[in-house]
């Protein structure tokens, strides 16, 4: 292989690098999204219509599992996707008392690591709660998620969660949030309201 052709070829594979890790944090970026409350998606109208565009995301035999002295006994280990729509019921499950108000996911600390058709990233996870009993509390986990590319696309082979602190906060901590998020609602223009005058 001459020079030229060599170079050609580093090029596209250092390209095909950069385009997994965007699309690697654009997944888990998006389950993030999906699982805030109010759900900022625009359309879903339940909690189970957000639970299969989460499981969307995943591989077939996704493993989603809480580890260490704190998250493996209250999360524990679910294989596949029949075992994670379970798990997410569980976590939205229509009789929960109290209910959720408030959970926002902030993600930092990111790092990606991309091996052809398979991928592992790195991020500390961040999240405040509140339930409609006033109860409050900061969240904040290590994650280490495994990605995998089927069919052309990537997607989470493993969610791998492991507490880092839990914070208590005083009742109702939050003065104001919204019951349903309206911001990826398309826009509505009216050109006839309050038009802007431009002097000629």
């Amino acid at each position: 292989m001459d020079e030229k052709a060599t170079t050609i070829d580093t090029l596209v594979k250092r390209i095909e690098i950069l385009e997994a890790e965007a699309e690697i944090r654009l997944i888990q970026a998006r389950y993030m999204f999906l699982c805030d409350t109010p759900c900022p998606e625009f359309g879903v109208e339940s909690d189970q219509q957000r639970i299969e565009l989460i499981l969307d995301l995943y591989t077939e035999d996704a493993v989603w599992e809480g580890v260490g002295e704190y998250y493996e006994n209250q999360f524990g280990r679910c294989v596949g996707k029949e075992e994670l729509r379970a798990h997410l019921n569980r976590f939205w499950a229509s009789d929960q008392d109290p209910k959720l108000l408030l959970n926002a996911h902030f993600l930092t600390s990111e790092q990606i690591h991309v091996h052809g058709d398979e991928a592992d990233g790195q991020w500390i996870h961040f999240q405040p709660w509140l339930f409609t009993d006033g109860t409050s509390l900061i969240r904040s986990s290590r994650l280490n998620n495994a990605f995998r590319k089927v069919d052309g696309v990537w997607k989470i082979a493993r969610t791998r969660t492991e507490n880092v602190a839990i914070v208590d906060l005083p009742k109702f901590f939050a003065t104001s949030y919204p019951g349903t998020s309206v911001l990826m609602k398309p826009a509505e223009t009216n050109q006839s309201t309050n038009p802007i005058q431009v002097d000629a």
